[in-house]
């Protein structure tokens, strides 16, 4: 058997992880073998699993996962060194003859496996001068700095987020034209793949996604940031950040009333799942990529496998 690179895509909330477990059950009926491989930054972290929606080990069916868990809360989740060890994880699952499927929403990490991507170079000192700017001056400074020196990167960085904001200013300050964080103008495939994009109309969505954060501080969401706190979550740059835990910590510490942090994770879970639907809405067919898109609770994993022959 020869495998295939497969890739479950989609928003937030769309049931991409249970695609990906149908996906390799459909292949188990047909004799042939598929392991998951994760594309979501914050499903990298141990101890993240309420708040990142991650599936408990119980619950994936006895099929091979990779990727879960291989961080700490203080360690830096950094896109270059996830594109190698992913890649990494691939290659072994296909020399092995099985299928990989890569699931996760997290464009620029889905992204960085599939096509043909090249990180710019990192400067440590420059990185901290950055970060010190944007703990003085807020992201909203460094975010008109960005709009000035690069209109076209500042468009498509949220505003807030300072660790993107400080990334794309290292990258220019070191000479590069932009700081590579969306799809080359014409992606070309790392290797054959084929995609599975799942949608929903946006308000089912919505109820969904805001239905999901309220079921999150019901099944313990700040007990687990708690206990993520006390193993040093506010030391790490990236984990602390996420969505969600942001939100909890602020509550942990009193600068939040639990109906705040809800509501403030709900609308910044709606607003992170439109930007990952115009991130993946810009991935095209290709003679190596197949991208073809489903509704969201719709989708027959055999008949797709099937289709593919």
């Amino acid at each position: 058997m020869t495998g295939r690179l497969w890739a479950v895509v989609g928003a937030t909330g769309t049931g991409k992880s249970d695609l990906s477990l149908d996906l390799a059950e459909a292949f188990a009926a047909r004799g042939e073998s598929a392991e998951v491989v994760n594309a979501d930054a914050m499903q990298l972290y141990r101890g993240m699993d309420i708040g990142t929606a991650k599936l408990p080990i119980a619950e994936r069916r006895g099929i091979p996962h990779h990727l879960f868990d291989v961080l700490d809360v203080t360690e830096d989740a950094a896109v270059a060194a996830y594109q190698r060890d992913a890649r990494d994880a691939i290659q072994d699952i296909l020399g092995r003859g099985k299928h990989a499927i890569l699931v996760g929403g997290s464009g620029l990490y889905v992204s960085s496996v599939l096509f043909d991507f090249r990180f710019p170079p990192r400067d440590q000192a420059l990185r901290a001068q950055l970060e010190a700017e944007l703990a003085q001056l807020g992201a909203g400074a460094l975010h008109a700095r960005l709009r000035q020196l690069d209109p076209a990167t500042a468009e498509r960085v949220d505003p807030q987020n300072g660790r993107r904001l400080v990334r794309a200013l290292e990258v220019i300050a070191l000479g590069e034209a932009t700081h590579g964080a969306a799809l080359p103008q014409e992606p070309v495939a790392w290797r054959p793949a084929t995609v599975l994009g799942l949608r929903m109309e946006r308000p089912a969505l919505v109820e969904r996604l805001d239905r999901r954060v309220l079921r999150m501080w019901a099944d313990g969401m700040l007990d687990e940031t708690a206990r993520l706190r006390a193993a040093g979550l506010e030391r790490g740059t990236t984990a602390p950040r996420a969505i969600g835990y942001a939100q909890a910590l602020a509550q942990l510490a009193g600068t939040m009333t639990q109906d705040e942090a809800i509501a403030e994770t709900q609308a910044l879970t709606r607003r992170y799942a439109r930007r990952q639907v115009s991130w993946f809405k810009r991935y095209a067919p290709s003679a190596d990529l197949d991208v073809r898109w489903f509704d969201a609770g719709d989708v027959d994993a055999a008949a797709i496998i099937a289709h593919a022959g």
